[in-house]
């Protein structure tokens, strides 16, 4: 046993940041609980950092923090503040002001509402690359399939079906958009989560016999169900 109460290590975690591009929180509120309707197993009750570079001190800090809470976000800092005035407000409020490295994770921009460009259609993501602890990948309206191993502490998020082709010890997320026919098709499953359409299971929920096997889950009667890959 330590002989320190406390220890303090670094790590690494899955951040989305939004992307505040309007001052009216009833707009960012709104937009924001379109994302999570269309994502609920992604983003429901997400941590998230806001990024309010485009805001300025004139915005109603207090209502604006409060209409991203209401859609179930939790708020865990503040970046890209560069208007002095707002950086004191958002103290006051209690939120940590952050700094963003090159390197952002998976954001979620905010903004006026407009009609969307006609993009063909995207039916499969293809990951050939090993997926590493603490990345995130999302296919958004499609299936995922990755050819590679999954680490423990990355995730697999797919609107679609999930198939992973290599060792899977992360987490897979399917059906994040509440699609509950898709399925999750592993060749080994050591998974630390799965997820249909929101109904999942801890590692310690998966059937012993089917650990480290070839295995294929679905929802029947609206509970996850298990079977041998043939």
């Amino acid at each position: 046993m330590s002989q320190t109460p406390i220890e303090l290590k670094g790590s690494s975690f899955t951040l989305s940041v939004v992307h505040l591009h309007h001052a009216d929180p009833d707009v960012v509120r709104q937009a924001l609980q379109d994302k999570v309707n269309q994502a609920p197993a992604f983003l429901k009750n997400a941590p998230v950092v806001l990024n309010v570079a485009s805001l300025t001190s004139e915005v109603n800090w207090r209502l604006m923090q409060q209409a991203v809470t209401s859609t179930g976000l939790h708020i865990v800092g503040v970046s890209g503040c560069k208007d002095e005035p707002l950086k004191r407000i958002i103290t006051r409020a209690g939120l940590p002001l952050l700094s963003e490295g090159k390197e952002q994770k998976q954001a979620v921009e905010v903004i006026e509402p407009v009609k969307p460009a006609e993009l063909p259609p995207v039916k499969t993501r293809v990951i050939n690359t090993p997926v590493r602890s603490g990345q995130q990948i999302y296919a958004k309206n499609c299936d995922l399939i990755v050819t590679n191993s999954v680490s423990a502490g990355a995730e697999l998020v797919a609107d679609g079906n999930i198939h992973i082709y290599g060792m899977m010890r992360g987490r897979a997320l399917a059906g994040a958009s509440g699609d509950r026919d898709c399925q999750i098709f592993c060749t080994s499953l050591s998974a630390e989560l799965v997820s249909i359409a929101g109904e999942y299971w801890m590692m310690d929920h998966i059937p012993a016999e089917f650990f480290g096997k070839a295995s294929r889950l679905c929802l029947r009667d609206g509970a996850l169900t298990i079977q041998t890959l043939n």
